[in-house]
Formats: C-alpha cells, structure tokens, sequence
C-alpha cells in the first residue's frame, strides 16, 4: 500500500493518480474524507446514490466525488467518474493506510522452537504461536492471538488481538482477521444414538484465500472430513456463522449475523445480506444477491436477486395480517375449489 501523502493535497493531484474527470477548481487542497453532512472545507466527500442529493445544497465539503449523471448539480469543486463510491474507496485507502508492521516477537508473547516466523513479521505480547506454524513476510500476529500447531499465515496478512486458529489451518496472504474470530472451531457433527448424540471427529481444516477479510466474533468451522473453503476476496462481516465443510465463492460479500449451515455451497460475487440463513446442503449460483433477513431453504440454480423477509410495519396491522398468513393454506383450497365449482357451472351453461 502506498505510504500516506504529504497532506494538505491538491485536487489535481487525486485526479491525477485517479482518474475521472475534474470540474472546478483543481488547486483545492484536501487533508481527509468525509461525508456530505459532517465534511469540512478540507475534506473530500462523495454522492454516490441519488436519494442523498438533497445534502448537496448544505454540504461544506471543499471537494466532491460524483457520478457522471450528477456532474452539473452542483458548482463545488469535483471528480466526475463512472462509480462515485469505490473512488471513494481508492481514495480513502491512500490517505488513511494500515500501520506500517513493526517486525520482531514481542518479549511476551510464547513461540514453539519449531515455529517459522519470518524477519519482517510481528507477532505482540502474550500471543502463543504452535509446533509447525509458519507466519509469513509482513505478517502481524496480534496481542494474545493463538495460533495452533500447523497453522500457516500468508504474507501480508493481519491478525487482530484474540483472533485463534485452530490446528492445521491456513491463511493466504493480505488477509484481515479482526478481534474475537475463531477459524477452524469442530463443525457441530452428531450422530443419534439410542438417545444421545455421538460426536463425530472433524478432521478437515479450514483453508482461506487470499485478499479475505473477517469480521470480529465471526466463526468458521473446520470440515468433517474434506476441508471448509473461502476462496480468494471474500469480504465476510462481524458474527457471522459458517458451517463445516461450506465453501464460499470468490468476491462475495456476507454481512453481520448471517448464518450458513454445514456443506452449503456458496458462489462467486455473491451477496448475502445481514441475518440471512442459509440451510445445509445447499448449492447458491453465481452472483446471486439474497436480501437481509432471508431464509434459504433449497438451492439457488440461477443468478439474480432473492428475498425472503416479511417488511415490518405498525405492530396492530402485523397481528391482523399474521393471521391470514396462518389461514393461507386453508383459503388456496377454498379459492381452488371455488375455480372447479365455476369451471362446472360455465360447462354447464355452455
């Protein structure tokens, strides 16, 4: 990642190693970003959905990113490009870089004579590194991380504190894992016996791309016996639940408190809004979009986008409607049976 600019910066000087196409006065001098509604004169902000013009006319932002189609609604400075929000994005990026990785083990932290760190990596104070583990270059391990026996962190990658992964698993490089995830937990694999549950060994791991990041408390379970899979770009939220044995396509995206039960199969570019469940077993297409709240209970064949979630209203009105809801079954008999009484009679009179 690029080392942050010397600031105040010149408008100029964004468009320049951004591209778009830039209105006003380009000698304006830009220290940070924010949005419309809190930015200030040094500040860039951005439009990139119509329903927030109305905060144009009182934004005292020095600069703006726009779509092409609101190139003209304004007269403050501006860079006109095709999508308003990953500029942003760029931007944001170059003037805020993660902190540079301080390499070295902290006096603190306990690591097996047998695990391989490299020079250029960081591992903090009271983390516990494993027989085997293997941290990459520019890898950071963070304060009191656990990392079993056998665990490989690719290069790049970070290591919030109190992330733990468990045996065997492995990380790809310029990975996030942020605080409280657990990679690699037992899948919840049970067998009914005669009135119990018999725990069956997961042996499998669980293997991550590279460019994953992973949100806080978010849990990813090994595989039975094959391995749990995200592949490369996965963007997955703060406490969402992943099953054993479930893969998970290339570049999709899942928000907070989803949950996906064992051996699901996820695909590329999906999204999976926040506390979607997805049942076990199932198969989701590629660049599929699933709205928050849903429930998927069979698999998804063709790309598109599902919703499942009953809209909320005034609490009165919900009862009333919960209740035909409950008599839908009873009343499509009804109907159906009122269509072969109608058929009858226009038979009849024919």
């Amino acid at each position: 990642m690029s080392p942050t600019p010397p600031l105040p910066i010149p408008l100029k000087e964004i468009a320049a190693r951004f591209g778009g196409e830039l209105l006003g006065d380009s000698g304006v001098r830009i220290t940070q970003v924010a949005p419309l509604e809190t930015a200030e004169p040094l500040h860039l902000s951005f439009l990139a959905h119509a329903k927030f013009r109305r905060l144009l006319a009182g934004t005292r932002a020095g600069a703006l990113i726009v779509g092409r189609e609101a190139r003209d609604l304004t007269t403050l400075p501006r860079i006109v490009c095709d999508n308003p929000y990953a500029y942003f994005a760029r931007v944001s990026a170059w003037l805020n870089p993660l902190p540079a990785v301080r390499p070295g083990i902290d006096p603190a932290a306990v690591v097996h004579p047998a695990a391989r760190v490299a020079a250029t990596a960081y591992i903090g104070p009271l983390a516990s590194i494993g027989c085997g583990v293997s941290v990459a270059e520019g890898a950071s391990v963070g304060a009191g991380c656990i990392l079993e026996e056998g665990v490989r962190v690719g290069t790049g990658t970070r290591l919030y504190p109190r992330v733990v992964v468990y045996r065997d698993c492995i990380l790809g490089a310029r990975g996030i894992v942020h605080s409280g995830a657990v990679i690699g937990a037992d899948g919840f694999g049970l067998a009914p016996d005669d009135g119990q549950w018999l725990k069956i060994p997961q042996v499998g791991r669980v293997v991550i791309g590279d460019d994953v990041e992973i949100g806080a408390n978010t849990t990813i379970d090994r595989g039975t016996m094959g391995d749990t899979i995200i592949e490369d770009g996965v963007k997955l939220d703060n406490q969402i639940q992943v099953g054993h044995n479930v893969r998970i396509g290339a570049h999709t995206a899942i928000a907070g408190c989803a949950g996906i039960a064992g051996s699901a199969l996820i695909g590329r570019h999906c999204t999976i809004g926040g506390g979607a469940m997805i049942l076990g077993h199932l198969e989701i297409a590629d660049r599929v979009h699933i709205a928050a709240g849903t429930l998927v209970t069979k698999s998804v064949r063709q790309a598109g986008a599902y919703a499942g979630a009953y809209p909320f209203e005034e609490q009165r009105k919900w009862r009333r409607n919960a209740v035909q809801l409950r008599r839908l079954d009873t009343l499509a008999r009804t109907v159906a049976l009122l269509e072969r009484r109608l058929e009858q009679l226009e038979r009849t009179r024919g």
